[in-house]
């Protein structure tokens, strides 16, 4: 049985790269169009088995080309695809991706088959995600599929990670059903109401986050790096503040999927959690600084030497 467990989407992702990102009404000439492979959890499953996470993916794709490559690419990055679903009543999920000179992004998804990934789908692989270690959740499928991975997870006291993106009301009853919530500055923003900016602002969007039954909210700050804060039960949140790693972003689309990847493939090895952040952190920074979602992900020996050559500390600020 797979250490962890990945649940979520699939996507062809086809990106054009443009001088800036249009405005509204606004027609953009690209400078080079190509395909790769995407999705949010296809994105997080490779970045953890490049990582070499010993790594399971429950998706839905179509019965169509772009299925058969998704499905043949999990296989060669060493995915167990047993519980991955064929629909032949839909297309594969695909995104439209636009990268400005400067690496930032703009991205628009058909979701095709992932809207297809059902409840039933999660029953059939209840087995795999109860020896699961950790379980690995994003928004790009039914949320009702979501609720019932963290429901059969959490039964089963795996740990459970939800990266909540793309973000949205989230009904109550998930929250405490989650070990770990994931969400960057906007995510954030989105499901508390709290813009977060700075440390202060982050904090009282975390507490939020707890209040709603959430022990530990890792909000991740782009370049400024990611805020920690942890809950155990009644006492007062214990915070602590990584700084980014410096490099020059060429590429951000998969950044956020590659940290999520692999900071799950650090906590099933056991890492504690500073070190398993940093560990993401590595992966991350070395992520952006390549073209492409899953193409950008990089290899564990790769993200062990980028440690060893960009030592950093934490800083605590409560």
């Amino acid at each position: 049985m797979s250490r962890l467990v990945v649940v979520g989407s699939s996507n062809t992702d086809m990106i054009i790269r443009v001088p800036h990102l249009p405005a509204p009404g606004e027609t953009v000439l690209g400078a080079s169009f190509s395909t790769a492979g995407g999705g949010k959890g296809a994105n997080q499953a490779v970045a953890a088995a490049l990582a070499d996470g010993d790594v399971s993916l429950i998706a839905c794709v179509g019965r169509d080309s772009f299925g058969d490559a998704a499905l043949a690419a999990f296989a060669t990055a060493g995915i167990n695809t047993d519980h991955c679903v064929v629909d032949p009543q839909a297309p594969s999920g695909i995104a439209q991706i636009l990268v400005d000179a400067s690496g930032e992004n703009s991205i628009a998804v058909a979701p095709g088959a992932n809207a297809r990934l059902q409840p039933r789908h999660i029953d059939s692989a209840g087995r795999l995600l109860e020896k699961a270690a950790v379980v690995l959740l994003q928004l790009e499928t039914p949320m009702d599929t979501v609720l019932a991975a963290a429901r059969c997870a959490s039964s089963a006291d795996a740990v459970v990670i939800l990266n909540p993106a793309p973000a949205g009301v989230l009904p109550e009853e998930l929250y405490p059903l989650l070990q770990l919530l994931t969400p960057n500055e906007t995510e954030a923003a989105l499901l508390t109401g709290i813009q977060v900016y700075d440390a202060g602002s982050a904090a009282a969007a975390a507490d939020t986050l707890h209040q709603r039954g959430v022990g530990t909210v890792i909000i991740t700050r782009g370049a400024r790096g990611v805020f920690l804060s942890q809950r155990d039960g009644a006492r007062e949140p214990r915070r602590s503040e990584f700084p980014g790693f410096p490099v020059t972003a060429v590429d951000s689309t998969a950044a956020g999927d590659v940290f999520n990847g692999c900071l799950a493939v650090a906590l099933t090895e056991g890492l504690a959690l500073p070190h398993a952040i940093r560990f993401a952190q590595a992966a991350a920074a070395l992520s952006v600084q390549q073209h492409g979602a899953q193409s950008s992900a990089p290899t564990r020996a790769a993200i062990e030497s980028f440690l060893t050559s960009h030592p950093t500390a934490e800083t605590s600020s409560s």
